[in-house]
């Protein structure tokens, strides 16, 4: 992972690009696998680890009926988050994360590793819906992490 970090920094350096994460089930593990490279502080902007539905709410501005209506691992939840990270943050790049990592407090309709990644890019948003299946909890929080690496260093 270390590896697509390193990468990552590299490209975001060449391209003059910054990034922010707004975290949830992660804990903040993007931010500390992003910062942990030399370099990073020319590229990373801002991490917010908005684990609390009130978090959620006060910091990132998300509606409390987005949260009500389709709770807080929604797509709906993911996308308000990654907008409004990307107005607080100004950054070129915005990725928010919110999940259910387990190994508890899945349900049927969302099971423990449905985590939804959202990235905005300019213009460009997207929101992408992921069912991890090793149930384990610190298995689901480097899962998500590795494709949001993966994904933000395919980005054109």
């Amino acid at each position: 992972m270390k590896n697509l970090a390193n990468k990552l920094v590299k490209k975001l350096i060449q391209k003059k690009l910054k990034i922010s994460f707004a975290e949830s089930c992660t804990g903040g593990m993007l931010s500390s696998t992003i910062t942990s490279i030399s370099g990073s502080s020319k590229v990373f902007n801002l991490g917010l680890v908005t684990y609390s539905n009130k978090a959620k709410i006060e910091i990132l501005k998300v509606p409390k009926k987005i949260i009500n209506k389709h709770g807080a691992v929604s797509n709906q939840c993911c996308l308000s988050m990654v907008k409004n990270l990307s107005k607080i943050s100004k950054a070129n790049i915005s990725v928010s994360i919110t999940g259910v990592a387990g190994p508890n407090g899945g349900t049927k309709l969302k099971p423990v590793g449905l985590v939804y990644i959202g990235i905005k890019k300019g213009n460009k948003i997207s929101v992408q819906k992921n069912l991890f299946k090793n149930k384990n909890r610190i298995s689901i929080q480097k899962a998500t992490t590795f494709k949001v690496l993966k994904t933000i260093l395919t980005l054109k």
